[in-house]
């Protein structure tokens, strides 16, 4: 049987080369070249050729943004939209620009709120006014005739939307017109169609408000946090009576002071007088109008006490505490400008320093006693004169009475009127104690009928008198008809009830009681503000 050969002609399968055959050179060399290249082309570059990294594509180039035009300055507001009452001005501002410029952002109007004077009495409210325009006129294709009143219900405030009086349904005349309030009670304005509540500077929709310390438009940066615990406390043995814990400066905001105890928080104005549980009487918890601002105080049934107030005050305040028992802590807090002088720790107050306490109590610390300046020292080899001997039953007392002189107490019904009228504290005490301090003397004293006074007076007080000579003369467990004057230093770090050497101080009688009634009658009265 034949095969194929290699040249591609059949071979006699039984000849003398009938197994295999010798190619050409040639064609062996061109088969592996072809091999090669086909290989090349398959797997990348031949041996020796460098490869070619692709380049990045280059960064798209920005668009540019066109500019925005700029507002011109504001013009000038308009009249009120109202004659009486609330109502809003217009202002309005242009956007310049060129043609290849954008708009300006924000809006070209602006409107302020414009409170005029009240309006009179019997004056129809605004939004009533424009319902009542559409009164006996056709609506809703119809000839029916019907008279409008305000329609509060509705979804949109700023809509004039009216009801059919005598029926049960409403109907929308568009809108209000620019400042009709969004509803009864409501300090919100309609504009535009529009419920716009008004800043602090008077912008409608300026979204303006005053920070924690009153300035508009400031940060609280602007302010400083007061927040203190006060827990003085004295003696606890028998000790009563009213205690300063602090002063709030005026222009103080978001006040609120708390104390959780059985004892009462008092409260008293920069001139000395009491606004809250002053003179030993506990108010009734509710509002109170103190230094410009409206104070709430409020008194749980567990005995907690909270005074709150939004300020800012218009005066300094003095806050108190009326001890019962002995004072586990008051929590007090408040805002002020930065810059405004803040209170110490402890704060002067107008009280009476120093304060009132139960019979028995310890002594309060006496200030200290300057001492005299020691005579000048004679020279040397000068002649001393011996000290006078002492008379037989001489004394310190005798001496100092010597020295001080007779006492002068004022006599006689003229004499009693003009002490009344000069007087700040005409009162009926018992002496209860009697001690010298210093160059003076003072007495503890049980009020028991006050006739006047000025100024704040509780039922135990100190009585001090500048001098040591006992005129007037007051005798431990008598009873006085006494009257005194306030005095306050220059520095106000006194504040005291003082009875000159000459004051009236005279045992109480009945007929005391009578003439002291009588010379209050004598008194020129206040002229009014």
């Amino acid at each position: 049987m034949a095969g194929w050969g290699c040249r591609g002609v059949p071979v006699p399968s039984g000849g003398p080369h009938g197994t295999g055959c010798r190619q050409p050179w040639w064609l062996l060399l061109l088969a592996w070249l072809s091999l090669g290249c086909a290989g090349g082309t398959a797997q990348g570059p031949a041996l020796g050729t460098p490869a070619r990294v692709p380049e990045p594509p280059a960064p798209a180039r920005p668009r540019r943004q066109p500019a925005r035009g700029a507002w011109g300055p504001w013009g000038p507001w308009s009249s009120c939209s109202s004659s009486c009452g609330d109502g809003v001005a217009l202002r309005t501002r242009r956007c310049l620009r060129s043609t290849e410029e954008e708009p300006c952002t924000g809006d070209p109007r602006q409107y302020r709120l414009c409170q005029l004077q009240g309006c009179p009495g019997g004056s129809v409210p605004f939004r009533a006014m424009q319902c009542s325009l559409y009164d006996n006129k056709p609506v809703l294709g119809t000839q029916a005739r019907y008279r409008w009143v305000p329609f509060h219900g509705a979804p949109n405030v700023c809509d004039l939307n009216c009801l059919a009086m005598g029926h049960n349904f409403y109907y929308t005349f568009g809108r209000v017109l620019d400042g009709t309030r969004c509803s009864p009670g409501s300090s919100d304005l309609c504009v535009g169609g529009r419920c716009l509540s008004v800043g602090c500077d008077g912008i409608l929709g300026s979204g303006t408000q005053p920070d924690a310390c009153g300035q508009c438009g400031g940060g609280h940066d602007t302010c400083l946090f007061v927040h203190r615990l006060f827990q003085g406390t004295d003696p606890s043995s028998g000790y009563f009576g009213y205690m300063n814990v602090t002063k709030i400066p005026a222009g103080a905001t978001h006040i609120k002071v708390t104390d959780k105890s059985r004892n009462y928080l008092a409260l008293m104005t920069s001139d000395g007088r009491y606004v809250l549980n002053g003179d030993w009487s506990i108010a009734w918890p509710g509002p109170y109008e103190v230094a410009g601002t409206r104070l709430h105080y409020a008194r749980d049934p567990d005995g907690t006490e909270t005074l709150e107030a939004p300020g800012p005050t218009g005066e300094d305040l003095h806050v108190m505490v009326l001890l019962q028992e002995p004072n586990p802590g008051i929590e007090y807090e408040f805002w002020l400008p930065r810059g405004h002088p803040q209170p110490g720790r402890v704060d002067t107050s107008p009280l009476r320093q120093p304060q009132p306490r139960g019979a028995g109590s310890p002594p309060p610390p006496e200030p200290p006693v300057t001492p005299a300046p020691a005579p000048p020292t004679k020279p040397r080899g000068s002649a001393t004169e011996p000290p006078p001997r002492s008379p037989p039953g001489w004394s310190v007392a005798g001496a100092a009475a010597e020295r001080c002189g007779r006492c002068r107490p004022p006599k006689g019904r003229s004499q009693r009127i003009w002490h009344f009228c000069q007087s700040d504290f005409v009162f009926q005490g018992q002496i209860l104690a009697q001690r010298l301090v210093g160059q003076e003397t003072r007495y503890e004293v049980e009020v028991k009928t006050p006739y006047r006074h000025r100024f704040p007076l509780v039922s135990r007080e100190y009585v001090w008198v500048p001098n040591t000579c006992g005129c007037p003369r007051l005798q431990e467990g008598g009873e006085y008809l006494l009257m005194a004057r306030r005095h306050v230093n220059y520095e106000h770090t006194l504040n005291r009830i003082l009875l000159q050497d000459n004051g009236y101080a005279r045992p109480w009688t009945p007929r005391e009681d009578r003439l002291v009634r009588e010379a209050a009658q004598h008194c020129p009265q206040p002229r009014p503000p």
